[in-house]
């Protein structure tokens, strides 16, 4: 085949996919990015004993993490052993549909177009194939005209950080990021979220529901989701009632003087202010730095009890700049808990969830982050919130609060930081699918979507479904005209299961394995 292709000219793809490894490449690296690369480099090898070179190579894996660490060490190999890199297509396969599809593909093929890495994208979503397109273009066009994306800095800015040290930072293998705990925020625990409700003019309990705060009035309590706000930020002393018990409240230094109940109530600092105070007077002090012009203050403000650093940028390749300060914080030895703060001045619901994606899912798959906390401009949230209330389905008739919240939450799921909720790994409609993948899917959401942690499989056919959805708990892959094979991993259960009963079985199969509860 490489013959033919050399003699007329034509190029050829180079795919690995994670869960559809040879059981030779299984048996001495298991599914891991190396055994990936060492698939593809063996295919590569045999073009290059025939000198042929037209070659594009992906690496393609439902876990974004997986995916990045494949192509980066893919670079790498390639480098080491031929000094040359040929061209990358990128993409995270299995994403699945809606705003969970759309966030796991940009967390993994924006992460790699941020380190400039990537020649073609495809973004695999389980809807209509023409709903594909819109979204690869979202992610490509934060990449025009920026050909300073790369540095992460200005050339002349004095408070650049050290280089990388590859002794505490691995960009080919995940190791998170070690702090010392302040409160529930670092030290090992999950990731926090914190909901901006600063741009809402009177507080409410119902202001919380957008949060994961539910209030029955009748019997006076609060009902709390998996996907619940840890803290909130308010630009006021006192958010005007009770709160629930696991909430705690964010507010500017001058208003958290006059607080109600310092237990509940925390400062948020600038940078400067924090490092000038003798100090720190709450149990949680959260410290603002703008990366990296206030990095200066780094050493003073964290010498300081109880600090939680809040890490953002306004420069144009904020993730870089973020990242460069989050390895002088190793190389400092400075164990400070780290929040993510990531604004979007974007205007549509797709470029706000490719942006907070890209931005802040880079750095939780780089290993950083203990908490995470999203916002829009006021332009951007004045907007989404009247074309919200006009009823034209803008964030998918969510308020800004909900939108963002879910936002956080998914982030976190993909780069598997915090798990809130079912995950789903679906394919893309194909030619090879033997049953209507969208409204398959709709259905098993619609009963499972209360299972968390559980990740289920909905794949079109056999012929890749088995090895690609390598990641799953459990497994629902079309075997032929209206007949579903059930999978436990990668292991058959039941074969030949008739469609219009699939879903009923799968779920008898979630019992027997103890994996349902019900809703």
């Amino acid at each position: 085949m490489v013959k033919i292709c050399k003699e007329y000219g034509t190029a050829m793809r180079i795919g690995t996919n994670h869960g559809s490894l040879s059981d030779r490449i299984m048996s001495r690296y298991g599914d891991t990015p190396i055994g990936m690369v060492e698939s593809a480099m063996e295919f590569l090898r045999i073009a290059r004993s025939e000198s042929y070179h037209q070659i594009v190579l992906s690496m393609k894996a439902s876990n974004p993490q997986v995916m990045v660490q494949a192509y980066r060490l893919l670079i790498k190999t390639m480098q080491d052993e031929f000094g040359e890199i040929y061209p990358l297509h990128l993409g995270v396969t299995e994403a699945g549909d809606g705003e969970e599809g759309r966030i796991k593909s940009a967390v993994g093929i924006g992460t790699l177009m941020e380190d400039g890495i990537g020649d073609t994208i495809r973004v695999s979503l389980t809807e209509d194939p023409e709903l594909e397109i819109p979204v690869c273009g979202d992610i490509v066009k934060r990449y025009e005209n920026k050909a300073d994306k790369l540095t992460g800095l200005d050339a002349d800015d004095e408070n650049i950080p050290a280089p990388v040290n590859r002794s505490t930072y691995n960009p080919f293998n995940f190791k998170r990021h070690q702090t010392t705990a302040v409160s529930n925020i670092g030290g090992g625990q999950v990731p926090v979220v914190i909901a901006d409700l600063s741009k809402i003019e009177t507080l409410t309990p119902a202001s919380l529901k957008g949060i994961g705060y539910t209030y029955n009035e009748a019997d006076d309590k609060w009902n709390i989701a998996d996907a619940a706000a840890d803290y909130v930020y308010i630009n006021q002393s006192d958010i005007g009632f009770a709160l629930p018990g696991t909430l705690k409240v964010i507010t500017p230094y001058e208003h958290w003087k006059n607080a109600p109940d310092t237990t509940k109530y925390f400062p948020i600092y600038c940078a400067q202010h924090f490092a000038a105070i003798e100090q720190a007077e709450s149990d949680i002090n959260f410290v603002m730095i703008d990366c990296p012009q206030e990095g200066q203050y780094l050493q003073q403000v964290t010498q300081k009890a109880n600090v939680v650093l809040c890490l953002s940028s306004t420069r144009k390749n904020a993730m870089q700049t973020v990242r460069a300060t989050c390895v002088k914080l190793q190389q400092e030895h400075i164990t400070a808990p780290i929040v993510f703060i990531t604004d979007s001045s974007w205007s549509t619901a797709d470029e706000h969830l490719i942006h907070y994606a890209t931005e802040t899912g880079a750095l939780f798959l780089d290993g950083f982050g203990d908490g995470i906390c999203l916002g829009m401009s006021q332009n951007a949230y004045t907007q989404a919130a009247a074309l919200n209330a006009s009823g034209r389905n803008y964030l998918n008739n969510q308020s800004p609060e909900q939108f963002i919240n879910n936002t956080a939450f998914s982030i976190l799921q993909a780069t598997r930081m915090r798990i809130s909720k079912t995950e789903y790994i679906s394919c893309p409609s194909c030619g090879r699918t033997l049953f209507d993948l969208q409204e398959t899917t709709t259905k098993i959401r619609s009963v499972t979507n209360h299972l968390k942690g559980v990740k289920i499989a909905i794949m079109g056919c056999i012929v890749n479904g088995p090895g690609e959805m390598a990641d799953a708990d459990f497994g629902y892959v079309g075997s032929g005209p209206g007949k579903i094979t059930l999978y436990r991993g990668k292991e058959v259960v039941k074969r030949n299961v008739n469609s219009e009963v699939a879903v009923d079985e799968l779920i008898n199969l979630l019992k027997e394995n103890e994996a349902w509860v019900e809703p």
